[in-house]
Protein backbone atom coordinates (compact mmCIF):
# COMPACT_ATOMS: atom_id res chain seq x y z
CA UNK A 1 0.00 0.00 0.00
CA UNK A 2 1.15 3.62 -0.54
CA UNK A 3 2.44 5.73 2.24
CA UNK A 4 1.32 9.47 2.68
CA UNK A 5 3.68 11.30 5.03
CA UNK A 6 2.03 14.29 7.37
CA UNK A 7 2.59 17.72 6.86
CA UNK A 8 5.53 17.62 8.51
CA UNK A 9 6.20 20.20 11.62
CA UNK A 10 9.84 20.59 11.79
CA UNK A 11 12.12 22.64 9.60
CA UNK A 12 15.22 20.14 9.39
CA UNK A 13 15.16 16.67 9.31
CA UNK A 14 18.87 15.90 10.74
CA UNK A 15 21.00 12.59 10.59
CA UNK A 16 24.99 12.01 11.23
CA UNK A 17 25.56 11.34 7.72
CA UNK A 18 24.24 14.76 6.79
CA UNK A 19 25.57 16.35 9.45
CA UNK A 20 28.91 15.85 8.39
CA UNK A 21 28.05 16.84 5.40
CA UNK A 22 27.41 20.21 6.04
CA UNK A 23 30.56 20.34 8.42
CA UNK A 24 32.77 19.46 5.35
CA UNK A 25 31.02 22.15 3.20
CA UNK A 26 31.17 24.72 5.55
CA UNK A 27 35.05 23.97 6.33
CA UNK A 28 35.76 24.45 2.31
CA UNK A 29 34.04 27.84 2.25
CA UNK A 30 35.80 29.24 5.16
CA UNK A 31 39.11 27.65 4.06
CA UNK A 32 39.23 29.62 0.82
CA UNK A 33 39.05 26.23 -0.99
CA UNK A 34 35.92 26.92 -2.85
CA UNK A 35 37.10 29.84 -4.82
CA UNK A 36 40.41 28.86 -5.19
CA UNK A 37 39.16 25.81 -6.74
CA UNK A 38 36.84 27.18 -9.07
CA UNK A 39 39.78 30.18 -10.44
CA UNK A 40 42.00 26.99 -10.98
CA UNK A 41 39.51 25.13 -13.54
CA UNK A 42 37.89 25.86 -16.77
CA UNK A 43 34.73 27.04 -15.35
CA UNK A 44 31.55 27.30 -17.58
CA UNK A 45 31.05 25.31 -20.70
CA UNK A 46 26.77 25.41 -22.42
CA UNK A 47 23.78 25.37 -21.17
CA UNK A 48 21.78 24.00 -23.85
CA UNK A 49 18.26 23.63 -22.63
CA UNK A 50 15.72 24.08 -19.93
CA UNK A 51 17.24 22.32 -17.21
CA UNK A 52 20.56 21.62 -18.74
CA UNK A 53 19.41 18.21 -20.19
CA UNK A 54 17.62 15.93 -21.25
CA UNK A 55 15.91 14.66 -18.08
CA UNK A 56 15.84 18.45 -17.20
CA UNK A 57 17.89 17.78 -13.91
CA UNK A 58 18.69 21.79 -12.90
CA UNK A 59 21.67 20.05 -11.57
CA UNK A 60 25.33 21.21 -13.28
CA UNK A 61 28.66 19.28 -12.05
CA UNK A 62 30.83 22.08 -13.70
CA UNK A 63 32.59 24.81 -11.88
CA UNK A 64 31.10 28.13 -12.26
CA UNK A 65 33.25 30.50 -10.52
CA UNK A 66 30.88 31.28 -8.32
CA UNK A 67 31.15 30.73 -4.26
CA UNK A 68 29.43 31.50 -1.19
CA UNK A 69 32.55 33.85 -0.58
CA UNK A 70 32.54 35.61 -3.89
CA UNK A 71 28.72 36.23 -4.19
CA UNK A 72 28.96 40.55 -2.91
CA UNK A 73 31.20 40.77 -5.76
CA UNK A 74 28.32 39.89 -8.38
CA UNK A 75 27.01 42.79 -10.12
CA UNK A 76 24.11 43.38 -11.80
CA UNK A 77 23.32 44.44 -15.64
CA UNK A 78 19.47 44.38 -16.73
CA UNK A 79 19.48 43.94 -20.17
CA UNK A 80 15.98 45.47 -21.54
CA UNK A 81 14.76 42.91 -24.13
CA UNK A 82 11.61 43.65 -26.61
CA UNK A 83 9.49 41.51 -25.00
CA UNK A 84 8.68 39.30 -21.47
CA UNK A 85 10.84 35.85 -21.15
CA UNK A 86 8.50 34.34 -18.96
CA UNK A 87 10.83 30.76 -19.04
CA UNK A 88 14.38 30.27 -18.76
CA UNK A 89 17.99 31.75 -21.25
CA UNK A 90 19.85 29.14 -22.76
CA UNK A 91 23.65 29.89 -23.11
CA UNK A 92 26.58 28.61 -26.02
CA UNK A 93 30.02 30.02 -25.27
CA UNK A 94 32.39 31.08 -28.09
CA UNK A 95 30.09 31.13 -30.94
CA UNK A 96 30.54 33.28 -33.99
CA UNK A 97 28.19 35.64 -34.08
CA UNK A 98 28.04 38.57 -36.93
CA UNK A 99 32.04 37.85 -37.67
CA UNK A 100 32.94 37.97 -34.09
CA UNK A 101 33.01 35.37 -31.09
CA UNK A 102 30.52 35.68 -28.46
CA UNK A 103 29.55 34.44 -24.98
CA UNK A 104 25.50 34.53 -25.45
CA UNK A 105 22.60 34.17 -23.71
CA UNK A 106 19.50 32.96 -25.89
CA UNK A 107 15.65 33.91 -25.12
CA UNK A 108 12.43 33.55 -26.74
CA UNK A 109 9.59 35.89 -25.79
CA UNK A 110 5.93 35.72 -25.28
CA UNK A 111 5.24 36.97 -28.60
CA UNK A 112 7.82 34.52 -29.99
CA UNK A 113 11.07 37.12 -30.35
CA UNK A 114 14.15 34.91 -30.56
CA UNK A 115 16.53 37.29 -28.88
CA UNK A 116 20.65 36.55 -28.83
CA UNK A 117 22.27 38.47 -25.85
CA UNK A 118 26.14 39.17 -25.25
CA UNK A 119 26.76 37.46 -21.94
CA UNK A 120 29.70 40.20 -21.32
CA UNK A 121 28.12 43.03 -22.43
CA UNK A 122 24.88 42.73 -22.66
CA UNK A 123 24.11 43.98 -25.98
CA UNK A 124 21.54 42.44 -28.59
CA UNK A 125 23.47 40.52 -31.36
CA UNK A 126 20.48 39.84 -33.13
CA UNK A 127 16.34 39.84 -32.66
CA UNK A 128 14.49 37.11 -34.98
CA UNK A 129 10.68 38.23 -35.29
CA UNK A 130 7.88 36.31 -36.95
CA UNK A 131 6.04 37.29 -39.88
CA UNK A 132 2.91 37.86 -38.26
CA UNK A 133 4.02 39.30 -34.90
CA UNK A 134 2.09 42.04 -34.70
CA UNK A 135 -1.23 40.23 -35.08
CA UNK A 136 -1.24 38.29 -31.59
CA UNK A 137 1.41 40.97 -29.82
CA UNK A 138 -0.36 42.28 -26.36
CA UNK A 139 -3.00 39.55 -26.96
CA UNK A 140 -4.00 36.10 -24.87
CA UNK A 141 -1.99 34.12 -27.69
CA UNK A 142 1.69 33.84 -26.14
CA UNK A 143 4.02 31.12 -25.20
CA UNK A 144 6.58 30.31 -22.12
CA UNK A 145 8.73 28.06 -23.90
CA UNK A 146 12.43 28.13 -23.87
CA UNK A 147 14.75 27.04 -27.04
CA UNK A 148 17.03 24.34 -27.80
CA UNK A 149 20.48 24.47 -28.97
CA UNK A 150 21.76 21.87 -31.95
CA UNK A 151 24.73 20.50 -30.45
CA UNK A 152 26.66 21.38 -33.66
CA UNK A 153 26.52 25.32 -31.65
CA UNK A 154 25.48 26.36 -35.32
CA UNK A 155 21.78 26.64 -34.63
CA UNK A 156 19.00 26.82 -32.44
CA UNK A 157 15.09 25.80 -32.22
CA UNK A 158 12.38 28.00 -30.59
CA UNK A 159 8.39 28.31 -30.92
CA UNK A 160 6.25 30.92 -31.31
CA UNK A 161 2.68 31.56 -30.91
CA UNK A 162 1.80 30.80 -34.59
CA UNK A 163 2.04 27.24 -33.28
CA UNK A 164 5.28 26.52 -35.62
CA UNK A 165 8.82 25.06 -34.65
CA UNK A 166 11.64 27.20 -36.16
CA UNK A 167 15.42 26.01 -36.67
CA UNK A 168 17.40 29.66 -36.13
CA UNK A 169 21.12 30.70 -37.03
CA UNK A 170 23.32 31.08 -33.90
CA UNK A 171 25.42 33.53 -36.51
CA UNK A 172 23.01 36.01 -37.24
CA UNK A 173 19.15 34.21 -35.97
CA UNK A 174 18.46 34.05 -39.99
CA UNK A 175 15.27 31.14 -40.31
CA UNK A 176 16.00 27.86 -42.22
CA UNK A 177 12.97 26.03 -41.63
CA UNK A 178 9.08 26.65 -40.16
CA UNK A 179 6.93 23.72 -39.13
CA UNK A 180 3.93 24.26 -37.65
CA UNK A 181 2.98 21.86 -34.94
CA UNK A 182 -0.59 22.72 -34.30
CA UNK A 183 -3.76 23.29 -36.44
CA UNK A 184 -5.40 25.51 -34.30
CA UNK A 185 -2.76 28.01 -32.35
CA UNK A 186 -5.25 30.22 -30.88
CA UNK A 187 -6.34 27.17 -28.87
CA UNK A 188 -3.45 25.31 -28.37
CA UNK A 189 -0.44 26.76 -26.77
CA UNK A 190 3.11 25.78 -26.72
CA UNK A 191 4.29 26.43 -23.40
CA UNK A 192 6.71 24.32 -22.61
CA UNK A 193 10.77 24.07 -24.01
CA UNK A 194 11.66 22.16 -27.22
CA UNK A 195 14.22 19.16 -26.78
CA UNK A 196 16.85 17.99 -28.89
CA UNK A 197 17.10 14.53 -29.13
CA UNK A 198 19.48 12.21 -31.71
CA UNK A 199 18.57 14.53 -34.57
CA UNK A 200 15.22 15.30 -33.56
CA UNK A 201 13.07 18.16 -32.06
CA UNK A 202 10.60 16.91 -29.55
CA UNK A 203 7.72 19.32 -28.76
CA UNK A 204 4.32 19.55 -26.63
CA UNK A 205 1.35 21.24 -26.50
CA UNK A 206 -1.40 22.41 -24.19
CA UNK A 207 -4.23 24.80 -23.55
CA UNK A 208 -4.61 28.49 -22.98
CA UNK A 209 -5.80 30.16 -19.58
CA UNK A 210 -9.23 29.23 -19.33
CA UNK A 211 -9.48 25.80 -21.20
CA UNK A 212 -11.10 27.23 -24.18
CA UNK A 213 -11.86 23.77 -26.04
CA UNK A 214 -11.23 22.21 -28.64
CA UNK A 215 -7.36 21.37 -28.07
CA UNK A 216 -5.73 18.54 -27.21
CA UNK A 217 -2.19 17.64 -25.64
CA UNK A 218 -0.09 16.55 -28.09
CA UNK A 219 3.86 15.30 -28.52
CA UNK A 220 5.24 16.20 -31.61
CA UNK A 221 8.65 14.96 -33.54
CA UNK A 222 10.57 16.80 -35.81
CA UNK A 223 13.66 16.45 -38.14
CA UNK A 224 15.51 18.59 -36.99
CA UNK A 225 17.87 18.76 -40.59
CA UNK A 226 14.48 19.68 -42.68
CA UNK A 227 11.86 20.28 -40.13
CA UNK A 228 9.75 17.33 -41.33
CA UNK A 229 7.62 16.68 -38.78
CA UNK A 230 7.61 12.65 -38.40
CA UNK A 231 5.71 11.74 -35.89
CA UNK A 232 2.76 12.89 -33.23
CA UNK A 233 1.54 11.14 -30.72
CA UNK A 234 -2.31 12.38 -28.99
CA UNK A 235 -3.36 12.06 -25.67
CA UNK A 236 -6.49 12.35 -26.82
CA UNK A 237 -7.59 10.34 -29.11
CA UNK A 238 -4.07 8.73 -29.33
CA UNK A 239 -5.14 5.68 -31.48
CA UNK A 240 -5.10 8.92 -34.52
CA UNK A 241 -1.74 9.85 -35.84
CA UNK A 242 -0.48 13.46 -36.90
CA UNK A 243 -2.27 16.49 -35.82
CA UNK A 244 -5.56 16.25 -35.37
CA UNK A 245 -8.33 19.39 -36.06
CA UNK A 246 -8.76 20.07 -32.75
CA UNK A 247 -12.74 19.70 -33.15
CA UNK A 248 -12.28 16.27 -35.09
CA UNK A 249 -11.93 14.80 -31.66
CA UNK A 250 -14.88 14.11 -29.96
CA UNK A 251 -12.80 14.94 -26.67
CA UNK A 252 -10.59 18.27 -25.32
CA UNK A 253 -8.24 19.46 -23.08
CA UNK A 254 -5.52 16.93 -21.43
CA UNK A 255 -2.86 19.73 -22.15
CA UNK A 256 0.86 18.96 -21.94
CA UNK A 257 1.95 21.84 -20.31
CA UNK A 258 4.74 21.06 -17.30
CA UNK A 259 7.71 23.27 -16.82
CA UNK A 260 10.15 21.08 -18.16
CA UNK A 261 7.85 20.27 -20.94
CA UNK A 262 8.98 16.39 -22.50
CA UNK A 263 11.91 14.91 -20.44
CA UNK A 264 13.83 12.68 -22.08
CA UNK A 265 15.65 9.19 -20.58
CA UNK A 266 19.49 10.16 -21.98
CA UNK A 267 20.04 5.56 -22.18
CA UNK A 268 16.92 4.64 -23.56
CA UNK A 269 15.88 7.91 -25.57
CA UNK A 270 12.07 6.93 -23.93
CA UNK A 271 10.22 9.94 -24.11
CA UNK A 272 8.20 11.24 -20.48
CA UNK A 273 5.26 13.84 -20.38
CA UNK A 274 2.74 14.16 -18.09
CA UNK A 275 -1.05 15.30 -19.27
CA UNK A 276 -3.36 17.91 -17.34
CA UNK A 277 -7.18 17.79 -17.06
CA UNK A 278 -9.04 15.64 -19.48
CA UNK A 279 -10.91 12.67 -20.02
CA UNK A 280 -9.25 9.10 -19.37
CA UNK A 281 -10.56 5.66 -19.93
CA UNK A 282 -6.58 3.90 -20.30
CA UNK A 283 -7.24 3.06 -24.21
CA UNK A 284 -7.36 6.29 -26.07
CA UNK A 285 -7.94 9.09 -23.63
CA UNK A 286 -5.20 9.95 -20.76
CA UNK A 287 -6.03 13.04 -19.10
CA UNK A 288 -4.33 13.37 -15.72
CA UNK A 289 -1.96 10.61 -16.50
CA UNK A 290 1.94 9.91 -17.08
CA UNK A 291 3.08 8.83 -20.29
CA UNK A 292 6.44 6.80 -20.90
CA UNK A 293 6.54 6.37 -25.17
CA UNK A 294 9.41 5.41 -27.09
CA UNK A 295 12.14 7.46 -28.80
CA UNK A 296 9.79 8.09 -32.13
CA UNK A 297 6.37 8.65 -29.80
CA UNK A 298 4.45 5.69 -31.57
CA UNK A 299 4.54 3.40 -28.83
CA UNK A 300 3.05 3.71 -24.93
CA UNK A 301 5.98 2.20 -23.14
CA UNK A 302 4.66 2.94 -19.70
CA UNK A 303 1.52 5.01 -17.96
CA UNK A 304 0.21 6.02 -14.24
CA UNK A 305 -2.51 7.78 -12.88
CA UNK A 306 -3.63 8.71 -9.32
CA UNK A 307 -6.34 6.27 -8.30
CA UNK A 308 -8.94 9.42 -7.97
CA UNK A 309 -8.10 10.50 -11.53
CA UNK A 310 -12.04 11.43 -11.84
CA UNK A 311 -12.09 13.49 -8.64
CA UNK A 312 -8.21 15.23 -10.40
CA UNK A 313 -10.41 16.19 -13.41
CA UNK A 314 -13.86 17.71 -11.91
CA UNK A 315 -11.59 19.77 -9.73
CA UNK A 316 -9.33 20.90 -12.06
CA UNK A 317 -5.84 19.81 -10.14
CA UNK A 318 -3.93 18.73 -13.24
CA UNK A 319 -1.38 16.53 -12.77
CA UNK A 320 0.56 17.52 -15.43
CA UNK A 321 0.93 20.56 -13.82
CA UNK A 322 4.19 19.60 -13.46
CA UNK A 323 6.25 17.32 -15.67
CA UNK A 324 7.97 14.01 -15.17
CA UNK A 325 11.34 13.97 -12.75
CA UNK A 326 13.76 11.29 -13.29
CA UNK A 327 15.25 10.28 -10.37
CA UNK A 328 17.39 7.66 -11.94
CA UNK A 329 17.49 4.00 -10.09
CA UNK A 330 14.11 2.73 -11.72
CA UNK A 331 12.40 5.65 -9.74
CA UNK A 332 10.58 8.74 -11.39
CA UNK A 333 8.49 11.35 -9.26
CA UNK A 334 4.85 12.76 -10.13
CA UNK A 335 3.87 16.19 -8.58
CA UNK A 336 0.89 18.23 -9.53
CA UNK A 337 -2.24 20.50 -8.46
CA UNK A 338 -3.38 18.20 -5.92
CA UNK A 339 0.10 19.17 -4.18
CA UNK A 340 1.32 15.51 -3.56
CA UNK A 341 4.53 14.05 -4.83
CA UNK A 342 4.07 10.61 -6.04
CA UNK A 343 7.31 8.18 -5.92
CA UNK A 344 6.62 5.53 -8.86
CA UNK A 345 8.67 2.56 -9.71
CA UNK A 346 9.59 2.31 -13.11
CA UNK A 347 8.67 -1.19 -13.09
CA UNK A 348 5.83 -0.92 -11.87
CA UNK A 349 3.73 1.30 -14.42
CA UNK A 350 5.43 -0.64 -17.43
CA UNK A 351 3.28 -1.54 -20.21
CA UNK A 352 0.35 -0.65 -21.82
CA UNK A 353 -2.45 -2.03 -19.26
CA UNK A 354 -3.92 1.31 -17.66
CA UNK A 355 -1.90 1.54 -13.67
CA UNK A 356 -4.38 3.41 -11.04
CA UNK A 357 -2.84 3.49 -7.55
CA UNK A 358 0.73 2.11 -8.27
CA UNK A 359 2.86 4.55 -5.97
CA UNK A 360 5.71 3.07 -4.07
CA UNK A 361 5.13 6.29 -1.88
CA UNK A 362 3.19 10.02 -1.63
CA UNK A 363 4.62 12.61 0.10
CA UNK A 364 3.48 16.36 0.67
CA UNK A 365 4.39 18.61 -2.33
CA UNK A 366 5.73 22.00 -0.34
CA UNK A 367 2.74 23.00 2.31
CA UNK A 368 0.90 20.87 0.28
CA UNK A 369 0.40 22.87 -2.46
CA UNK A 370 0.09 23.08 -6.44
CA UNK A 371 3.48 22.48 -8.02
CA UNK A 372 3.81 24.32 -11.47
CA UNK A 373 7.31 24.28 -11.42
CA UNK A 374 10.58 21.75 -12.74
CA UNK A 375 12.48 20.07 -9.63
CA UNK A 376 16.28 19.76 -9.50
CA UNK A 377 17.36 16.63 -9.65
CA UNK A 378 21.43 16.36 -7.72
CA UNK A 379 23.20 13.14 -8.10
CA UNK A 380 25.77 14.02 -4.90
CA UNK A 381 28.01 12.02 -2.86
CA UNK A 382 26.37 8.32 -3.86
CA UNK A 383 22.78 10.45 -3.41
CA UNK A 384 20.15 11.58 -4.79
CA UNK A 385 18.36 14.86 -3.82
CA UNK A 386 15.20 16.76 -5.65
CA UNK A 387 14.99 19.76 -4.68
CA UNK A 388 11.14 21.34 -5.22
CA UNK A 389 9.65 24.71 -4.66
CA UNK A 390 5.80 26.35 -5.28
CA UNK A 391 4.23 29.48 -3.75
CA UNK A 392 4.43 28.00 -0.08
CA UNK A 393 7.72 26.58 -0.18
CA UNK A 394 11.42 25.14 -1.23
CA UNK A 395 11.54 21.67 0.21
CA UNK A 396 14.69 19.12 -0.48
CA UNK A 397 14.54 15.59 -0.49
CA UNK A 398 16.54 12.60 -0.56
CA UNK A 399 16.25 9.15 -2.31
CA UNK A 400 16.77 6.76 0.50
CA UNK A 401 15.90 2.29 0.04
CA UNK A 402 13.28 3.52 -2.78
CA UNK A 403 11.72 6.07 -0.13
CA UNK A 404 11.74 10.05 -0.17
CA UNK A 405 13.43 11.08 3.41
CA UNK A 406 12.69 14.82 4.10
CA UNK A 407 15.98 16.59 3.97
CA UNK A 408 15.19 20.23 4.88
CA UNK A 409 12.27 22.81 4.06
CA UNK A 410 11.32 25.97 4.77
CA UNK A 411 8.34 28.82 3.47
CA UNK A 412 10.20 30.72 0.76
CA UNK A 413 8.47 30.54 -2.03
CA UNK A 414 9.99 29.55 -5.45
CA UNK A 415 10.08 28.81 -8.97
CA UNK A 416 12.25 25.45 -10.90
CA UNK A 417 15.45 25.39 -8.84
CA UNK A 418 18.89 24.96 -10.13
CA UNK A 419 21.67 23.33 -8.81
CA UNK A 420 25.28 25.01 -10.05
CA UNK A 421 28.84 24.76 -9.20
CA UNK A 422 27.45 23.48 -5.37
CA UNK A 423 24.85 26.01 -5.02
CA UNK A 424 20.92 26.14 -5.06
CA UNK A 425 19.43 28.98 -6.68
CA UNK A 426 15.30 29.41 -6.37
CA UNK A 427 14.33 32.44 -7.54
CA UNK A 428 11.22 34.23 -5.82
CA UNK A 429 8.71 35.52 -8.12
CA UNK A 430 8.05 38.36 -5.60
CA UNK A 431 11.52 39.84 -6.87
CA UNK A 432 14.42 38.18 -5.46
CA UNK A 433 17.26 35.21 -6.38
CA UNK A 434 17.84 33.15 -3.24
CA UNK A 435 20.97 31.31 -3.49
CA UNK A 436 20.85 28.04 -0.73
CA UNK A 437 23.51 25.57 0.62
CA UNK A 438 21.99 22.42 -0.30
CA UNK A 439 23.18 20.03 2.24
CA UNK A 440 21.43 22.46 4.76
CA UNK A 441 18.94 25.16 3.12
CA UNK A 442 20.37 27.85 4.72
CA UNK A 443 20.36 31.15 2.84
CA UNK A 444 23.74 32.53 1.68
CA UNK A 445 22.39 35.49 -0.23
CA UNK A 446 19.44 37.41 -1.65
CA UNK A 447 20.14 38.89 -4.95
CA UNK A 448 16.87 41.71 -5.59
CA UNK A 449 15.44 41.68 -8.87
CA UNK A 450 12.01 42.45 -10.51
CA UNK A 451 8.65 40.30 -10.20
CA UNK A 452 7.99 37.11 -12.38
CA UNK A 453 6.20 34.17 -13.05
CA UNK A 454 7.77 31.03 -14.31
CA UNK A 455 10.67 32.18 -15.01
CA UNK A 456 14.04 30.49 -13.95
CA UNK A 457 17.82 31.22 -13.51
CA UNK A 458 20.98 29.53 -15.48
CA UNK A 459 24.32 30.24 -13.96
CA UNK A 460 27.28 29.60 -16.03
CA UNK A 461 30.99 30.36 -16.29
CA UNK A 462 30.84 33.18 -13.60
CA UNK A 463 27.31 34.71 -14.42
CA UNK A 464 23.81 34.21 -13.34
CA UNK A 465 20.99 34.58 -16.08
CA UNK A 466 17.62 35.41 -14.96
CA UNK A 467 14.06 37.03 -16.89
CA UNK A 468 11.91 39.16 -15.50
CA UNK A 469 8.60 39.58 -15.79
CA UNK A 470 4.74 37.65 -16.27
CA UNK A 471 3.91 36.79 -19.68
CA UNK A 472 -0.41 37.42 -18.28
CA UNK A 473 0.27 41.05 -17.91
CA UNK A 474 0.78 41.11 -21.66
CA UNK A 475 3.66 42.93 -22.00
CA UNK A 476 5.78 43.30 -24.83
CA UNK A 477 8.92 44.56 -23.05
CA UNK A 478 10.94 42.98 -20.35
CA UNK A 479 14.28 42.51 -18.76
CA UNK A 480 17.48 39.77 -18.47
CA UNK A 481 19.24 40.21 -15.56
CA UNK A 482 22.68 38.99 -15.86
CA UNK A 483 25.04 39.18 -12.67
CA UNK A 484 28.54 38.83 -13.33
CA UNK A 485 31.99 38.25 -10.92
CA UNK A 486 34.11 41.18 -11.39
CA UNK A 487 37.00 38.35 -13.16
CA UNK A 488 34.51 35.79 -14.56
CA UNK A 489 36.48 32.68 -15.65
CA UNK A 490 37.48 32.42 -19.32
Amino acid sequence: MPTLMTKPTTKRITNSAAIWRVVFVLFLILAGIGTAGARSQQAGGDWPQFGLDLASSSASAAPTGITAANIPDLTLLPVKLDGTVDASAIYLHGVIVKGSRHDVFFVTTTYGKTIAVDAGQGSILWEYTPPKYTSWAGTYQITNSTPVADPDRQFIYAAAPDGTVRKLAVSDGHVLWTTPITLLPQREKIASPLRYFRGRIIAVTGGYVGDQPPYQGHVAILDARTGKLLHVWNSLCSDRQGLLNPASCPDTRSAIWGRAGAVIDPATGNIFVATGNGPYDGKTNWGDALIELDPDATRILGNYTPKNNAKLNDADLDLGSTSPVLLGGGYVAQSGKAGLIHLLSMEAIAGVTPHLDHERQNVYAPSGSPVFTAPAVWHHDGETWMFIANNNGTDAWALQKGQLVAMWKNGNRGTSPVLAGGLLYVYDPRGALRIYNPLNGTVIAELRCGSGHWNSPIVVKGKIALPEGNANQHATSGVLDIWSLPDPIN
